[in-house]
């Protein structure tokens, strides 16, 4: 009999790496980003989604929050790159924030969503979606 292997995407908890999955979904949020005119004069509503992995503490949890990446701080950091001088392009803003949360060393991947759900009448949303990587040591 012969195991199956599953492929493990990065941005699942995984015990046998010793990795955990922290998100942020649907962060609502305003902006002033774009090339056009109107988007240049007033701020637009934006929909982040962040997803990191993280290497676990090895041992127990002391229920300490200085023992984790804190979702909290995320969110903060988000907030204040969306709110900070107009950008022309959502992928600036996406890698702000993936800069942002690669920033601490406990974050090995980021995962970052930059939606504008106001863009176009007929879509629900259009944005960008990248990836950016830390290498495991």
């Amino acid at each position: 009999m012969t195991e199956q292997k599953r492929e493990r995407s990065l941005y699942e908890a995984d015990a046998v790496r010793g990795l955990a999955h922290i998100f942020v979904r649907g962060l609502a949020v305003e902006a002033t980003v774009g090339v056009h005119e109107h988007e240049k004069r007033a701020p637009q509503p934006l929909r982040i989604s962040v997803d990191l992995t993280v290497r676990e503490i090895p041992g127990p949890v002391q229920d300490k929050l200085h023992e984790v990446v804190c979702y909290e701080d995320v969110v903060r950091k988000v907030k204040t790159i969306c709110a900070a001088d107009h950008v022309n392009l959502i992928e600036t803003l996406a890698e702000r924030i993936a800069a942002s949360c690669l920033a601490d060393e406990r974050v090995h991947a980021v995962r970052v969503r930059v939606e504008k759900p106001h863009a176009f009448e007929e879509c629900a949303s259009v944005g960008i979606e990248i990836e950016r990587l830390r290498p495991l040591s």
